[in-house]
């Protein structure tokens, strides 16, 4: 089951759920992975930031963090996502909101798919991946 919540930020596409839940469960099958319990949680650079120095020791903002537990080939986990740093990025990079809330789900779902993206050739097939599923499953609006 996928499901959306939100910690002190809202659910950015909230009339659309059940369209961003068929493109995150078509990502899984084509990896030929099932769809377990998978969790997005919504919330704002603070939120993530506590989460991200209590459970990796990591003193910085990001984007996306991927708590996996996937057993076999069945995908669960919870990821979090900061708002406000997709909306940051979105304007850096110059590509929609839509587009970047987009690349950062996908590459969540990835990690629990089993890709990482530590080394410059893990992070190289990290990028192809989500290039190929903004491509192929278009973007969550």
């Amino acid at each position: 089951m996928i499901r959306f919540y939100s910690e002190g930020a809202a659910v950015p596409f909230k009339g659309k759920k059940q369209s961003a839940k068929v493109r995150i469960k078509s990502l899984i099958e084509t990896e030929n992975r099932k769809a377990g319990n998978v969790c997005f949680i919504f919330c704002t650079d603070d939120f993530l930031l506590e989460i991200n120095k209590k459970h990796l020791g990591h003193d910085y903002y990001t984007d996306v963090i991927t708590f996996d537990y996937t057993v076999g080939d069945i995908v669960s986990g919870d990821i979090f996502v900061s708002v406000e740093r997709v909306s940051e990025n979105a304007e850096t990079f110059g590509v929609s909101f839509s587009h970047e809330l987009s690349r950062v789900m996908y590459h969540g779902v990835l990690h629990l798919c089993g890709y990482g993206d530590k080394s410059p050739e893990e992070e190289q097939v990290m990028r192809a991946k989500e290039d190929f599923y903004l491509e192929t499953l278009s973007t969550i609006e």
